[in-house]
Order: structure tokens, then sequence, then C-alpha cells
């Protein structure tokens, strides 16, 4: 297993970055949390998961060792797989899931693409003595970003299967938020609240 890379940052993507690693490009599957903290050049660390199948090799990265062991967690419950425990860690931090799942909160798993009303129910009961209890004192969702949240924020919601168009109404919406943040917004926190409100137009 490599439980890990570490290297300068070769390249970003919308979904990804490449890791440079003894002069080799490791492209890591990452959540636009994750992404938000790594810079061009600069070096970073990411804890990984490697997902393996007939046709292919995936690393997935994280911040660290807690987001990668609940997103292999997550990948125990009946139907889902890595895309989705990524999709959900895109939308909540590995606290705020445990505690959706501890308080049985229904309405914090159907924010997440994908999962409809007897999935989120479904997941509650599968899950609830998986994950365990909160370690930290608050959800810490999304790490400040200087600029382009914008960019980041529309690339992550086609990146989770909206369209442009959806896309481009969600970023409209919660553009006041981040304006008024009064400092640099945290995409991840905005991603919440396009989810939200791309449900509720539904």
């Amino acid at each position: 297993m490599i439980a890990f890379v570490s290297g300068p940052v070769a390249a970003l993507a919308p979904d990804s970055a490449v890791v440079e690693v003894g002069g080799i490009g490791i492209a890591v599957q990452c959540t636009p949390n994750t992404l938000s903290g790594l810079r061009m050049g600069q070096p970073a660390k990411l804890a990984t998961s490697l997902v393996v199948r007939e046709d292919s090799l995936t690393l997935y990265g994280f911040v660290d060792d807690d987001e990668r062991q609940v997103f292999e967690l997550l990948q125990t419950a009946s139907g889902v797989g890595p895309r989705l425990a990524q999709a959900m860690l895109a939308v909540h931090s590995p606290d705020a899931l445990r505690r959706a799942v501890a308080t049985g909160d229904e309405k914090a798993l159907i924010a997440v693409p994908g999962i409809g009303k007897k999935g989120a129910q479904k997941l509650l009961l599968e899950l609830k003595d998986r994950l365990g209890e909160p370690v930290g004192s608050a959800p810490a969702i999304g790490a400040p970003v200087t600029q382009g949240w914008r960019d980041q924020l529309h690339a992550a919601l086609i990146g989770l299967g909206y369209a442009t168009r959806e896309a481009d109404e969600a970023v409209t919406a919660v553009a006041p938020q981040a304006e008024a943040a009064g400092g640099p917004p945290q995409v991840g926190q905005l991603l919440k609240a396009a989810l939200q409100t791309l449900n509720r137009a539904r």
C-alpha cells in the first residue's frame, strides 16, 4: 500500500494533483478541500489510499490520515465506492460525517450528490458503529483560498456531476456569502452551501 506521497506539486486540476516523487509524477485524486491547500511548485504531503480495479489503479489523496481512514471506512458500506466516498468528504469534514451518523442526520447525507433519502437512511444504519465519535471540537471544513474561489467551486461542482448551467447558478447563489466572509473565502464551506442550493432547486 502507498501510505503517502511527498514532494513538490507539479500540476493541479479540478479533481486531482500531480506530486513529483523521485522524478516521477504521481497523479492523486483529491477533494476541493484538499486541492485548495496545494500550490504549484510548493512541497506537499498527502495521505493516500490506492484503489485497485481490473482496468485501473487510482490513488486518492487526503490532508491527513484521519480523512483517509474515514474514506476507507465509508466504502465498507454497501453501495459506496471511492467516488461516492470522496464526494461525501468533499461536502463534509470527517468529524461532520461522524456527527451526522451519530445523530442520524439524514439531511447532511442527502446534501451529497448521489445520495437520496433511502440511501441516507441505509448509510446511517450501516455506518453507525463504524466511524466512531467526532475527534475535534468543531468541524474543520475547507482551507482558506486567496484567489480563484469561483473557478475552484465551479470545477468542483462539475467534477461532482452537475451541469455547467447548474454550477454557474450555484456559484452565483453563494457569491454574497463569499463576499461577506470578510477574509479569504473557504471553498469547502462554499461548496456545502452551493450543494444545498442545488438540492433545494431540484
